[in-house]
């Protein structure tokens, strides 16, 4: 276990809203769809070739449109995610792919 994990770990252990099984579960849950989130947020940023409000480096047509609710299952349980769209509607996320509702596909 890296010492990132350790320090996260510790972190959780110490939330006084944490006091059963579930609970902890419930916080991994959400630490979990918090990290797919961020990873489709830096597939959009890594097509695109900008970062969001960086237009100085912006050198194409298509931008960010928005996103789209979408409720994956995986071990954790159901969880949503904001699927981020591009004006072209060319962007198709690799960590969730499109129509994908079982995160385990």
């Amino acid at each position: 276990m890296s010492y990132a994990e350790k320090e996260l770990i510790k972190k959780l252990a110490k939330n006084p809203n944490i006091k059963t099984a579930e609970d902890a579960q419930n916080a991994i849950k959400s630490l979990f769809g918090g990290l797919i989130q961020q990873m489709l947020e830096a597939e959009m940023e890594e097509y695109l070739g900008y970062s969001k409000y960086d237009y100085t480096n912006k050198n194409t047509t298509n931008s960010r449109n928005g996103k789209s609710k979408k409720t994956v299952k995986s071990d954790l349980g159901l969880f949503d995610l904001d699927i981020p769209r591009d004006r072209e509607g060319s962007f198709e996320p690799q960590i969730v792919k499109k129509h994908q509702t079982d995160y385990l596909d």
